[in-house]
């Protein structure tokens, strides 16, 4: 695709300051950025395709959140700042109208984060997306999955299950109107990504990992990494009111917020002489936090008040068949 198919997205980002630390941005082959002295820098990239990632119907805005809003939550994963992204497009047709409300809703979430678009491309093809983030974090510091030890206590942040009770919606396997069925819907199609969580967590977790393939999978890579055990504690799984509304049958809510993944949300663990701190800087964020479990010696997850599922799945599968 011509130049100007990217130039769509591009334009938001030269009204926005640029950052200082961007020396050359979009318009030529490589970008240039400056790391400040005493930071580490942070990669991630993830890749969303029509039908797998994301329903065939999600609206461009939602589609350009989406994709931003899930590398951000890698760099909260991390206790990184989010600074620089590049952006990947394949499209089967040029297409303004798709581009125009794409290029707003990735450029929204970009700019509340800070985020500004230093390079890309554009091509013809079967609808697909890949961006690359990079972040900044204090050397040191970056929240790992292999720092969790035996007794620590295990958190997540908001809700779960949302977003996979919001998907089973979009493709008619659950029925839900009024505001608890968009409410779940919007998880899927927007979520938030819990940077402000991440930067705190820093000096605070000792392990954390976002879900987006499900707490138990999620959680199993935290165990694999830091080689412990965790007990989990199922009554304790947060669940919103317009998840407990949709979706009558328990053992569904909790498939959903076991496995379903796509929430975005993130789980940690803190130390007992961290709590206090914990405590203190999660007063000041507009969602909640839950302790759902603990980690212990030994391997795998172990459950305890409430029954766990006896045929629950890991988690998402990439590679198996399409669930969007």
């Amino acid at each position: 695709m011509p130049l100007s198919e990217f130039s769509i997205i591009a334009q938001y980002f030269s009204r926005q300051s640029r950052r200082q630390d961007v020396l050359l941005g979009v318009g030529d082959d490589a970008a240039l950025m400056e790391v400040p002295a005493g930071m580490q820098l942070a990669v991630s990239v993830d890749a969303m395709v029509a039908g797998r990632h994301f329903p065939l119907n999600t609206s461009p805005e939602a589609i350009g959140h989406k994709v931003l809003a899930v590398n951000l939550s890698d760099m909260a994963a991390m206790g990184a700042e989010p600074a620089w992204v590049t952006l990947a497009l394949t499209l089967p047709e040029p297409d303004t109208e798709f581009l125009t409300g794409f290029a707003a809703g990735f450029y929204r979430i970009a700019e509340r984060y800070g985020v500004e678009l230093v390079g890309g491309d554009t091509v013809r093809g079967p609808l697909h997306l890949a961006v690359q983030i990079q972040g900044l974090v204090p050397r040191g510091k970056a929240l790992t999955r292999a720092g969790a030890q035996s007794g620590d206590h295990l958190f997540v942040t908001g809700t779960l299950g949302d977003a996979g009770a919001g998907l089973a919606l979009a493709q008619g396997r659950l029925e839900c109107s009024g505001t608890d069925g968009a409410a779940l819907r919007r998880r899927l199609d927007y979520p938030a990504p819990r940077v402000e969580a991440g930067l705190a967590l820093r000096d605070i977790a000792s392990a954390a990992i976002d879900i987006s393939d499900g707490l138990l999978a999620d959680l199993g890579h935290i165990l694999e990494a830091s080689v412990v055990g965790a007990e989990l504690e199922i009554d304790s799984i947060p669940l919103s009111s317009s998840l407990t509304c949709c979706v009558a049958d328990v053992e569904q809510r909790l498939r959903y917020a076991l496995t379903a993944g796509d929430d975005y949300e993130l789980c940690f663990t803190v130390a007992e002489d961290k709590l206090e701190a914990l405590e203190r800087a999660a007063g000041g964020w507009d969602f909640p936090i839950t302790r759902i479990g603990r980690i212990t010696t030994g391997a795998g997850i172990s459950f305890c008040h409430g029954e766990p599922l006896a045929d629950l799945v890991s988690g998402y599968d990439h590679f198996g068949e399409s669930d969007a």
